[in-house]
């Protein structure tokens, strides 16, 4: 298999699991002339938040996530009891607890904050959730960025007619036709959040877009494998994806 020296590496939503994620990018061994990006959604869930954070932030580009949005909202002075409850149920105690007396450092939340909600690589395009087809580009905000699910997914032509857009944040299994472990393809789109946290997955994923491939480490059963994106994509049909 002839692959390409210099590549542009995607890693869907890791929640925590450092040591899955370690083991991935040592299985896809990034060079100093790959480009690596985050989709979000480092924290909440998995119990090593603060490690993949520190970690991320030190050395690639990264999407803000819905968790991490949802962090920085309760960090607010605005956050109410509700919101507070909201992301620890989802994950957040996990979080806390990651970190030294439960505390998270201004550095990290900083951070956090000055993460960008897309980014355009020409002819591909990163977000951590998607884009709701029914508004205007210009006029979407992180709420859309970070949260649109089937407004998405149901799209029934490109969005973009000469990009194609990655995506994380909804479970690929969760879509209709996918199987636990695979990569989602939609109009004009690909999911790569396997769900590394969930029980029914437990595969982190790293897409390798120049060269097709798709490296995943198994979090609780420790496995590694590296396929073809041909071999594990599904094709999801829009008509299949329930409106909300």
């Amino acid at each position: 298999m002839s692959e390409t020296s210099h590549r542009r590496i995607v890693i869907g939503d890791i929640h925590g699991h450092y040591d899955g994620l370690i083991k991935l990018l040592e299985a896809i061994a990034p060079g100093t002339s790959d480009e690596v990006y985050f989709l979000g959604d480092l924290i909440d869930r998995g119990s090593q938040s603060a490690l993949v954070v520190d970690f991320v932030k030190q050395s690639y580009p990264c999407l803000l996530g819905n968790h991490e949005q949802m962090l920085l909202n309760v960090l607010s002075n605005s956050a109410s009891y509700h919101m507070k409850q909201a992301w620890l149920q989802s994950g957040g105690n996990a979080t806390l607890n990651s970190y030294k007396d439960c505390t998270i450092p201004q550095s990290h939340w900083e951070w956090m904050q000055s993460l960008p909600t897309y980014l355009d690589l020409g002819d591909v395009w990163l977000v951590h959730a998607g884009v709701n087809p029914k508004i205007p580009l210009e006029k979407q905000t992180a709420e859309q960025f970070c949260w649109v699910r089937d407004e998405f997914h149901s799209i029934s032509k490109p969005y973009f007619p000469d990009k194609l857009i990655i995506t994380g944040h909804t479970i690929t299994f969760t879509l209709p036709g996918v199987n636990s472990g695979e990569i989602a393809q939609g109009r004009g789109w690909l999911d790569i959040d396997t769900g590394a946290y969930h029980r029914k997955s437990g595969w982190l994923t790293g897409l390798d877009i120049t060269n097709s491939l798709v490296y995943q480490v198994n979090v609780f059963r420790n496995v590694l494998r590296t396929l073809p994106l041909a071999e594990i994509v599904a094709v999801v049909n829009p008509a299949d994806v329930t409106r909300s």
